[in-house]
């Protein structure tokens, strides 16, 4: 076929926004998230989504803001006609969460779309029919309802990718669960082909998050608030023990908004990698919030996606805000052991028991300690893995409550058995003990500075234009991390210096893993990776130096244990993320035995 020219020619504004719909309304989900932000938007108190077919037919949003005037109805679905802005200056800072004007012109133009509102004051509302531009007198409360019908009735292709209705109410569903969750002073009901689906009543963030996430979250979250500079980072993350399979309880709101932004997401990944196990995935809902100024909301018709001017900034406040909250140590409130449900039991009382308690380790002696055989002399003392005091030392310290009690007994050659006010805790010793020497091992090699070690022979390495341009451009921060790369050629870079303390690494990976991440997040800082591969070298030490199995240990060694536990952070998880330790209660050991019944 010859190939003819087409003269251009101006799109019909229809088809324009039938264009700039796909941009915005990609499912029913996505008309109740832009529905539910003008509501938020417009000071509402109650939201009300009502849904038929799971949206696909119809979906409804009521709320009791400010709602607007007649005059104002068929300018409200203009495209690119919103109150929210009026100049580059308020759009550089706005705090609401619609702002672009797009979505009520978007939905309009994929669907039947009317308008009912009533401002105070007002005698009466009105109802405009988006199809044929009719105003004409409704009934209803002072705020605004938008009635859609028929999603993509006029684009039949784009209904035909909708997946079913049970689909696709789940996915209306959680993005009503986002909105909830950032905005506790209100309530927000859900309704489907004329039943009560959800609803959550106006509280506390506290509570509206127990009423979304459930409370089995709550009971195994730590909360976190910490003013960094000029951001604040507070919310809710998830203990190592409550990681799921899924990444389906993560939620981060900047300013209130929801959204999915990699230098967040990155941040808690790296600061729960030293506490989780596998491919476990944390739970927890952060917020961010950051003067306007400061991040860039107009990245995406969808408003999902952020653009922060400093995301190293960011990146550092949340990982150290969340890995603070993470870093606790078992003196903590114990997690509990999923068993069945527990009956009522008479209370028993507990006193901290009269025996010998030992002191803490002050050292690391521990790891010059050789392997206890299974037996000696009574005669002969005994080499410990950690220090332990004479008994008028213990006795004058006896009557403390310890959160991990006393030990009772060792297991299997494993497993250390205590009591505490709870009940009976048990104790995987070589884990505890490995996260022990981890974290001493940690902090010695954090008191010293993080000193370059140059190469005899410079690595080199063929390197992309990306990679060229990072090194030229981040050579201070390359420089502060123990790295000397700079060009030595047309597509290739040299690693002449590396970090001290990893002589043994691999020099070109880390310099390539570290570039990646100063390219990847805007001003990233990529000092965790040094560290991470830093403490995995650690933590080999720390796994090889821990106590073994079916090593014999004496009370006064199980509770020198149980002590320096409860004075290490991050000491409810091993090297590698598992559990250290377990608490069995009272009443859950009643229920195995059926007692109260």
């Amino acid at each position: 076929m010859p190939n003819t020219r087409r003269a251009i020619a101006a799109l019909p504004d229809e088809l324009i926004s039938q264009i700039a719909a796909g941009e915005v309304v990609e499912r029913p989900a996505s008309v109740v998230r832009e529905l539910v932000d003008n509501a938020l938007d417009a000071g509402a108190a109650q939201v009300t989504v009502r849904l038929t077919g799971g949206g696909v037919r119809a979906i409804s949003v009521e709320d009791d803001g400010d709602g607007i005037p007649p005059e104002e109805l068929a300018l409200a679905l203009r495209r690119h006609a919103t109150s929210k802005i009026r100049d580059l200056h308020d759009l550089e800072a706005a705090t609401t969460l619609g702002f672009r004007g797009e979505a009520l012109a978007a939905i309009a133009s994929v669907s039947d779309l009317a308008l009912i509102s009533r401002t105070e004051g007002a005698t009466h509302a009105h109802r405009l029919n988006a199809r044929d531009g009719e105003l004409a007198p409704a009934a209803r409360a002072q705020g605004t309802t938008v009635e859609m019908r028929e999603l993509f009735f006029n684009t039949p292709a784009r209904r035909k990718f909708l997946k079913s209705e049970s689909t696709e109410l789940a996915h209306c569903a959680d993005s009503l669960r986002r909105h909830a969750l950032a905005h506790p002073d209100v309530a927000f009901a859900l309704w489907h082909d004329g039943k009560l689906h959800t609803q959550w009543r106006a509280g506390t963030s506290a509570n509206r998050i127990a009423d979304v996430l459930g409370d089995a979250f709550t009971a195994a979250s730590r909360p976190i608030d910490a003013q960094v500079g000029p951001l604040r980072v507070h919310g809710f993350v998830g203990l190592p023990e409550a990681a799921r399979a899924r990444a389906d309880q993560q939620y981060a709101y900047v300013n209130g908004r929801y959204v999915r932004d990699k230098v967040i997401t990155h941040a808690v990944r790296s600061a729960y990698e030293d506490v989780l196990h596998g491919q476990r995935q944390p739970a927890y809902v952060l917020f961010v919030e950051i003067v306007p100024e400061r991040v860039d909301v107009n990245v995406h018709p969808t408003k999902i996606e952020v653009r922060f001017r400093d995301g190293g900034e960011v990146h550092q406040a949340v990982r150290r805000t969340v890995a603070a909250a993470l870093a606790a140590t078992a003196a903590e409130p114990p997690p509990a052991m999923p068993t069945a449900a527990p009956q009522p039991a008479p209370p028993r009382a507990w006193a901290p028991p009269p025996a010998q308690r030992p002191l803490s380790l002050q050292d690391l002696a521990l790891l010059q300690a050789p392997p206890m055989p299974e037996a000696r002399p009574a005669a002969q003392e005994r080499e410990r893995p950690w220090p332990v005091p004479s008994a008028t030392e213990a006795a004058a310290e006896a009557t403390e409550d310890w959160p991990l009690g006393r030990a009772l007994a060792q297991l299997g050659g494993v497993y250390v058995l205590a009591e505490n006010r709870q009940g009976l805790v048990l104790v995987d010793m070589h884990a505890a003990h490995e996260r022990i020497v981890y974290e001493q091992l940690k902090t010695a090699s954090d008191a010293a500075p993080l000193a370059a070690q140059p190469l005899l022979i410079p690595a080199t390495f063929a390197a992309s234009d990306l990679e060229l341009a990072t090194a030229e451009a981040r050579q201070e921060e390359l420089a502060a991390l123990g790295l000397d790369v700079a060009a030595v050629g047309p597509g290739r870079l040299a690693v002449r210096a590396r970090p001290a303390a990893l002589a043994r690494g691999d020099a070109v990976e880390l310099a390539r893993a570290v570039l990646h991440e100063l390219a990847e997040i805007d001003g990233g800082d990529a000092s965790h990776l040094v560290t991470r591969a830093r403490d995995e070298l650690l933590a080999t030490m720390a796994c090889h130096a821990a106590v073994r199995a079916n090593r014999t240990l004496t009370l006064h060694e199980m509770n020198a244990l149980l002590r320096q536990m409860e004075a290490t952070e991050r000491a409810g998880q091993c090297n590698h993320g598992r559990p250290t330790w377990r608490q069995l209660t009272i009443k859950e050991l009643d229920a195995l035995f059926l007692r109260g019944r």
